[in-house]
């Protein structure tokens, strides 16, 4: 068998032509995607939006971490109402395994989980940003109506691109309606 690089000058000329189109083409439609997977860096509300989005998955499916950890600064905090009067505040690591352990320990793999965003107040400012969001969440297949909650977040626009600093995290009572901001 003869080695294209053997054989005709023109047949190595083609072979050298089809090569370069098609890594110009794979290369271009690398950049393509990697150019369209960024926008959601380029505004403190699209990256919010998709944050939610990376946060909802279906049965047997759970969130691509590494992806949900580029949209965070390396010291973000997350704080949470986890009782009645109390709250926890996480590393961004910290939050990431606490979210794991709920997946594993709810067996939420199974049914899938769900954060809707219902409405969203933003205040952008220079560099900074805040965005005020009521999200529902809920177990798909569960009977129990999804919750409804709170999230503030705090943004910061750095290297040409919007990161999530700080999630605060409040969950709406009778004596602590949501803000009249998100009705």
């Amino acid at each position: 068998m003869k080695s294209i690089l053997s054989s005709s000058p023109v047949r190595f000329f083609v072979f050298a032509s089809f090569l370069f189109l098609f890594s110009t083409a794979a290369s271009g439609a690398v950049l393509g995607s990697r150019e369209q997977s960024n926008q959601q860096f380029e505004d403190p509300e699209k990256l919010v939006r998709e944050l939610y989005a990376q946060l909802t998955f279906p049965a047997g499916k759970t969130p691509d971490w590494k992806y949900v950890r580029s949209m965070f600064i390396n010291d973000a905090t997350v704080t949470l109402r986890t009782g009645r009067d109390s709250t926890t505040t996480f590393s961004l690591d910290g939050w990431i395994l606490d979210f794991v352990n709920f997946i594993n320990d709810r067996d939420v793999k199974k049914t899938g989980f769900e954060e809707k965003l219902v409405k969203m107040r933003p205040m952008i400012y220079g560099d900074i940003a805040h965005v005020l969001v009521l999200y529902t969440a809920y177990l798909p297949g569960v009977t129990k109506e999804p919750q409804e909650g709170v999230d503030s977040f705090h943004l910061i626009k750095k290297d040409g691109r919007w990161w999530i600093v700080s999630i605060l995290n409040e969950i709406p009572t009778k004596d602590r309606p949501k803000p009249d901001a998100l009705n």
